[in-house]
């Protein structure tokens, strides 16, 4: 995982590589841009308030989500027989990613913009 300073500088490359894109292709660009960018606090609230692996669907991360929802649910499931310890090491593997959500999400978003902008500049005719 990149530091934060290196994703602000990442972001600041990307940003100055739309800037550069004529009117027409910025336009599309911000309107590829705008449906597929997440924010970071809803994704710490999903990974705070619900252990059932939202946050992964959140970034469209479908297996991580799926296991994380699977593992809490024979958690609670087999609560009794030991199923607590499923349910604690799920907080264990997701309480750092609590922590790191800003940096994950931006992380995520410098991605969503480097395809948004590759997309729009590969459909542009040369």
């Amino acid at each position: 995982m990149l530091s934060q300073e290196d994703l602000e500088k990442q972001e600041d490359a990307l940003r100055a590589r739309v800037t550069a894109l004529e009117p027409e292709l910025r336009q599309r660009y911000y309107a590829l841009e705008k449906k597929r960018l997440r924010d970071p606090d809803t994704y710490a609230v999903l990974n705070y308030f619900i252990l059932g692996g939202l946050h992964h669907f959140y970034l469209g991360r479908y297996l991580w989500g799926t296991v994380n929802f699977a593992l809490i649910a024979c958690g609670l499931i087999y609560w009794g027989i030991g199923g607590w310890l499923l349910v604690l090491l799920v907080v264990l593997i997701e309480l750092p990613q609590l922590f790191r959500a800003q940096r994950i999400v931006h992380a995520f978003n410098n991605t969503v913009m480097e395809s948004c902008l590759l997309r729009v500049q590969s459909d542009t005719p040369e």
